[in-house]
């Protein structure tokens, strides 16, 4: 599979966490990226006060053009999309957008369709057997659906945010985790290699 997937106008490049080209990121924000472990843990350590997360959408809807190819859905197979955002004091630090295939929802994985505010990093890594099998990472720009939806909160709007997805493998199931990386969260924690 390429590194770098065909551009589109809604969505950002995204490129393998460890291609050449992520040398571009900035170094605060590329030990979050990379970082194998549970954000949501990750997250949870960093906050001095209390962690929440607040589902800001869940319902049915298709996946853009390059999520399509890396869940190697049908053309018109749908999605149960999850965005939610991991607040530390009720202040936003990172957005996510998951997407669970139907063909996913079933046996055990059945449950991820009801986590309403519990996190899904929490469900996913509880799980001896869940397996990572893709990490890529990118840059939003304003342009972009999730850079929009990442800082619709925001009085001072930054030019760029990064994220990464993660192509995860939950009860022999793909399910795709897409983290949009807020300034709240990396201007004022040290990425995680470097606490």
């Amino acid at each position: 599979m390429p590194s770098v997937f065909n551009k589109s106008l809604h969505e950002p490049v995204w490129m393998d966490v460890h291609a050449r080209s992520a040398m571009a990121v900035p170094e605060q924000v590329y030990a979050w990226l990379k970082d194998p472990a549970s954000l949501t843990r990750r997250v949870t350590d960093a906050c001095e006060g209390c962690f929440r997360v607040r589902v800001r959408f869940q319902g049915w809807g298709k996946a853009l053009n390059s999520e399509t190819r890396l869940l190697q859905l049908g053309l018109r197979e749908i999605c149960l999309i999850r965005e939610v955002e991991l607040l530390c004091n009720d202040e936003p630090q990172v957005f996510a957008r998951t997407l669970m295939p139907v063909s996913s929802l079933t046996g055990a994985a059945r449950q991820l369709a009801q986590l309403r505010n519990k996190p899904l990093g929490k469900v996913l890594f509880a799980d001896s057997h869940t397996r990572r099998k893709q990490v890529q990472i990118a840059r939003f720009l304003p342009q972009h659906k999730s850079f929009q939806s990442a800082v619709s909160h925001l009085r001072e709007v930054p030019e760029e945010l990064w994220g990464r997805r993660t192509l995860f493998l939950y009860a022999g199931k793909p399910i795709l985790v897409n983290e949009v990386f807020l300034p709240t969260l990396v201007d004022r924690v040290p990425g995680p290699h470097r606490v």
